[in-house]
């Protein structure tokens, strides 16, 4: 297989967990659901560090990013709150939940076509990858966060993602990207699974694109050189006519 495939394969793998993911929340499986999207997260991290690595950077693995994000962290996350957070409000629920990945979507469309233009330290708004991940992980406190506040909160996330307030993206310090939330989840679960002693099938997966997530981090980046060509004076010698 080709290097120029394997960004792609993993920001395929990151659409393909957005949409199992939709698939378990339909069956009521909240915990795998969350899962699935924070396995999302990880991969939508490796696919630009990987092609950058591998030197295979390109505009058509930019444009599938954002269809696969919109997925997994757009429609995904919005899915979860009508499933848990609005659930008993009927389509007023369904209304407040469908506003996050509009958000989402016209963030991602506007970052298409401004990412070329603007410094790569800084984004404009919240990524939506940040913001779906915050809402999956706030999701599995469903029961102890009251509607009102995660409303005021998922809603604050969407209009986030579409302000024009510039955030730093730290891509030059040495740490993982969104590595804390995913920290945060992979502990939190951790400590669900030893309480109830059940296992959700993808924990294990989660782990280990967790370690992968870690160590590729860790590769030094290619950068793009271009050639430099070195212009010669033609060496011609020009003498000075004497006037007459």
């Amino acid at each position: 297989m080709s290097k120029r495939y394997i960004p792609n394969a993993l920001t395929f793998g990151n659409l393909f967990c957005g949409f199992l993911s939709l698939g378990y929340i339909i069956n009521q499986d909240i915990r795998n659901a969350t899962i699935l999207i924070f396995i999302a997260m990880m991969l939508d991290a490796l696919d630009g560090r990987a092609a950058r690595i591998l030197g295979v950077s390109n505009d058509f693995g930019k444009e599938l990013d954002s269809l696969a994000d919109i997925v997994s962290f757009g429609i995904a996350p919005a899915f979860l709150a009508i499933y848990t957070y609005f659930v008993d409000y009927g389509m007023a629920g369904m209304v407040i939940a469908g506003v996050f990945p509009l958000f989402g979507a016209y963030r991602l469309a506007r970052f298409n076509l401004t990412s070329t233009n603007e410094p790569s330290k800084y984004f404009r708004g919240i990524p939506i990858t940040f913001a779906g991940g915050l809402v999956a992980f706030l999701v599995l406190f469903y029961k102890v966060i009251p509607v009102p506040i995660f409303a005021v909160i998922y809603f604050v996330l969407g209009i986030l993602m579409a302000s024009s307030f510039k955030i730093p993206s730290f891509k030059d310090i040495p740490l993982p990207k969104y590595s804390f939330l995913v920290t945060i989840f992979l502990l939190y679960m951790t400590y669900l699974i030893t309480k109830s002693k059940n296992v959700p099938i993808f924990f294990y997966v989660a782990l280990g694109t967790y370690i992968l997530f870690i160590l590729l981090r860790f590769v030094k980046e290619k950068e793009i050189k271009f050639p430099k060509r070195r212009f010669k004076l033609p060496n011609r010698k020009f003498r000075l006519r004497k006037r007459k």
